[in-house]
């Protein structure tokens, strides 16, 4: 767990920094960094998407998540407890007016849209795995570092809300590290791959909302990470 536990304070870190940089620079600072984030994110959704080897599963797996999620309002249900905890931090509604959201609104997609990016790429299942089955970090080692230098982006556009992801990456890749060994021959290179693809179109969605040119609930499609592997997986078998 010691590489999940450096990934874990390399998002902290970076989220910390972005959040003192953001609240010291003005609006125009604040428009170069929405767009390089955005275009960022975009050709890093692409990069991974294409890593599909099923693009009709992919598909499927999107509608499904997609169903489901707007079915339980996973996003609504996510931005309500924002609010509650942006209350409780104390955060003012003068932090976020120049991005026209409310602070828990602000909260809740900061932590959304960062636990996506650090987590729903290959470095970080096969990375997990290895650490957990094998004892190599060289992989999470070079993630965090990534993922340090994209927290501190993410952080002084979104706030505190990225510094909580890495809450949420204490779960998921240490879920992968504790039980490498099991996980690894149930999803192989086509599940991990396909999981991978369905994060970059999630990173997609993600990207073209930092950009201004459509608002995903990219929340509601996070089921699609269930849904992608499997659905890969059966794709192979049967064709």
């Amino acid at each position: 767990m010691i590489a999940v536990f450096v990934n874990c304070f390399a998002v902290i870190a970076g989220g910390v920094l972005g959040l003192l940089v953001g609240k010291r620079v003005g609006e125009s600072f604040r428009d170069v960094v929405f767009s390089c984030a955005g275009l960022t994110t975009i050709v890093m959704g692409i990069q991974m998407a294409l890593q599909s080897s099923n693009f009709l599963s992919l598909l499927v797996s999107l509608l499904l998540g997609g169903f489901l999620g707007y079915a339980l309002r996973l996003e609504d249900r996510i931005l309500s407890l924002g609010e509650k905890i942006s209350r409780l931090l104390g955060e003012s509604e003068q932090d976020v007016v120049e991005e026209g959201m409310s602070p828990g609104a602000r909260f809740a997609h900061g932590f959304l849209n960062a636990s996506v990016l650090f987590c729903s790429g290959a470095m970080s299942v096969v990375g997990s795995i290895q650490a957990g089955v094998s004892g190599e970090m060289s992989t999470i080692f070079i993630k965090s570092v990534m993922d340090g230098c994209m927290a501190v982006v993410f952080g002084s556009v979104y706030g505190i809300g990225v510094v909580f992801s890495a809450l949420f990456i204490l779960v998921y890749q240490g879920f992968f590290t504790l039980l490498g060994g099991w996980i690894e021959p149930l999803l192989g290179p086509l599940g991990i791959g396909e999981l991978s693809a369905a994060g970059g179109v999630l990173l997609i969605m993600i990207g073209l909302g930092l950009l201004g040119l459509k608002k995903f609930k990219t929340a509601n499609f996070t089921f699609a990470l269930v849904f992608a592997p499997i659905l890969g997986r059966l794709a192979e078998r049967l064709f």
